[in-house]
């Protein structure tokens, strides 16, 4: 298989994308999510162990890349009737999840990837 390489982004004859590995997340260190909003901190695979990349992404991303968990948990969690409901308390994100999101998201937006900051 041969590939064409576009920055940072490998694509085939078949035109199927793929990651080349120097763009591939290999930690989240943090993440935030409010209703509108996630902010995310992580690392690359290429990036040196004292360098971090934040990002701001619109939520609506990621029911746009089929990623579905930004439905409030209030339904169980809250139960009892006299506890105080907080509207942005929202689903627990799952690493892999995130990092699968992130991955095919800086390849569909390459030109959205954070530089790299020293913390």
């Amino acid at each position: 298989m041969s590939f064409s390489n576009i920055g940072d982004i490998l694509i085939s004859k078949d035109n199927k994308l793929n990651l080349n590995k120097k763009m591939e997340i290999l930690e989240i260190v943090s993440y935030n999510q409010t209703e509108k909003i996630t902010e995310v901190t992580f690392r690359l695979v290429n990036d040196e162990e004292d360098m971090l990349r934040t990002d701001v992404i619109e939520n609506e991303y990621f029911d746009e890349f089929g990623f579905d968990f930004l439905l409030p948990m209030t339904d169980f969690l809250f139960e009892d009737e006299g506890e105080d409901q907080n509207d942005d308390f929202w689903d627990y994100i799952d690493e892999d999840d995130l990092k699968s999101f992130l991955n095919e998201y800086y390849v569909v937006y390459p030109e959205k990837l954070p530089d790299a900051e020293y913390e």
